[in-house]
This record gives C-alpha cells, structure tokens and sequence, in this order.
C-alpha cells in the first residue's frame, strides 16, 4: 500500500505547538516536518517513537516575517526547493510565513493543501491565513465566529 506524503509545514513557536497537536491525523503517512527552527527535531523524534512510529523527515527553513523582505524571498525559495524535492499529496501548515508558501507552491504543483488559522486570531484570520486561506482546498478557524460562507470553516479548536 502507498503510504500518502504528508508536509506539515509551520513557524516555531504557538504555530508550531498547534500544528503538533495534529500529529495523529496522519498517522499512517509518510510525513515530513518542517519549521522555522533546528531545536525541534529531537521533540518530534521523541513524538513518533512515542507513536511507535520512525522518526520523520525534519526539515529547517529561515524564520522571517513580514518586514524582512530579502529573509522572506530566502524563505520562499527555500520552500519551494523543499516541496519541490519532497512532492508532498498533501501540505497541512498552521501558518505563518512559511504556511502561506507552502500553500501557494504547494497548489501549483498539484498538493492538496490546508491552512488552519492559529487559536491566537480569535477577532479576525491572520494575515498568512486572510491570503493563504482562499488558496488552500481547505480553509479553517478555531473560532464559531470567524467562519465565513467562503471561508474560513470551522470544525473545533486545536487548543
């Protein structure tokens, strides 16, 4: 049987966490992490062996955000050589940067994707979310009132 790719794709931090607290969603996949940060790795090897799973592949890309503009373009360069080596079925990120690229590149080489917008934006979708979101095949809030009739829907809270 194949096992589908999975690309679970989020900035440390809060992002990070969230996207973690999804892990058994793909249980069964081949999944491949990716973040923002090298400290990670060895939490989400203790996670898959906890599982009874081998570790996943771990990847590290550059942190950035919207005022560093040349980070950002390493960033998505970055991304997209990752996506592109990986060929991932699907992408799930949390966000921020680094989901939004993982969703734009990853539709258009055929990924099915899914943003879910952080626990953190309970007024209004973040700003990665607001422009990713419409991208993704799937588009989703954590808070009842944030869901819209285009999107996001909401489902339930991570957190």
């Amino acid at each position: 049987m194949i096992r589908p790719r999975v690309l679970a794709i989020a900035s440390n931090g809060g992002h990070w966490i969230q996207l973690l607290r999804l892990a058994s969603a793909w249980d069964g996949c081949e999944v491949h992490y990716a973040t923002t940060s090298p400290d990670c790795q060895g939490h989400v090897a203790r996670l898959a062996k906890a599982r009874g799973q081998a570790a996943p592949g771990y990847h590290v890309v550059t942190d950035a955000n919207r005022w560093q503009k040349f980070r950002l373009i390493r960033q998505a360069v970055q991304v997209f050589a990752l996506i592109l080596r990986l060929r991932p079925q699907v992408i799930i990120t949390t966000g921020a940067s680094v989901g939004y690229f993982a969703i734009v590149f990853g539709r258009l080489l055929g990924a099915r994707t899914l943003w879910l917008d952080s626990i953190a934006n309970a007024k209004e979708p973040s700003l990665s979310g607001a422009r990713a979101g419409p991208l993704a095949d799937l588009w989703l809030t954590q808070w009842p009132e944030l869901a819209r009739p285009g999107g996001p829907s909401y489902r339930g809270q991570v957190l």
